[in-house]
């Protein structure tokens, strides 16, 4: 076996892809510390170093994918996310560059191509893209009729909460996700225009009722689709290797004979 697949074989254990879950979410805890003052004071060199240490592994980690996979290592979208969040960390944290210190922390979403859970959900809402942009659109739709409705019949009145149509569309948005929609907003207009429910009912059946669970059934399927996939690959390399297996034992077999 060459070094190449050797690395590679290495990389593929669970235990090599457990310890660096481990390395992630213990550096998820550094990075956490490091906004604790009264920590910082007492052990910050300590922190500082735990921090460099986690960083090294996960360099070391992508440089043991681009040695045993090369060409084939940009290929994999996971790779690439792997290798964009590493580089940011790498970026020096000093300076123009100073902003890019607090984004360290986006190293925690490494875990999503670490642990095949999470991946598989990350993949499920991916592929619900597509679908999804059609209820956005759907969305933007309602919410723009709605802002001219409401700015036409309430903004007289409520100017800080109907007086242009970003502002009419912002509180819309509050209303669609039911936060104080009944006596912040609602009830008041309602004082002032007794038929009002008239509208708010209807645009609050449609959007949260309706087109928000349309959304998350999207996304569900999405998932369900991609765990069906997963078993459908798990159980054909499952048959591919009985079958080799079998292939052999009959060539041994034949052999002997």
């Amino acid at each position: 076996m060459s070094l190449r697949a050797r690395t590679q074989a290495i990389l593929d254990r669970p235990l090599t892809r457990n310890f660096i879950l481990a390395v992630i979410l213990f550096n998820a805890i550094i990075l956490g510390l490091e906004t604790v003052e009264p920590v910082m004071a007492v052990a910050g060199p300590l922190i500082f170093a735990l921090d460099t240490l986690c960083l090294a592994i996960f360099v070391v980690e992508i440089a043991a994918k681009l040695f045993a996979q090369r060409g084939q290592f940009f290929r994999k979208g996971w790779n690439l996310f792997d290798f964009v969040i590493v580089g940011i960390a790498l970026v020096p944290g000093s300076g123009a560059f100073s902003v890019l210190r607090a984004l360290r922390v986006l190293r925690l979403l490494r875990v999503l191509s670490v642990a095949p859970s999470m991946r598989r959900v990350v993949e499920g809402l991916v592929t619900a893209l597509p679908g999804m942009a059609s209820v956005f659109l759907l969305m933007a739709l309602l919410f723009y009729i709605g802002a001219v409705v409401s700015t036409k019949l309430f903004g007289a009145a409520f100017p800080d909460w109907f007086g242009s149509l970003g502002l009419s569309g912002y509180t819309l948005f509050q209303i669609m996700t039911l936060e104080s929609w009944s006596m912040g907003i609602v009830r008041p207009v309602m004082e002032v225009y007794p038929y009002a429910w008239l509208f708010f009912l209807p645009f609050i059946l449609v959007t949260t009722f309706a087109v928000v669970n349309l959304l998350v059934g999207l996304i569900v399927n999405s998932m369900q689709n991609a765990h069906s996939e997963e078993e459908h690959a798990a159980t054909d390399s499952y048959r591919d290797d009985v079958m080799a297996r079998l292939n052999e034992i009959e060539r041994l077999i034949k052999a002997r004979n």
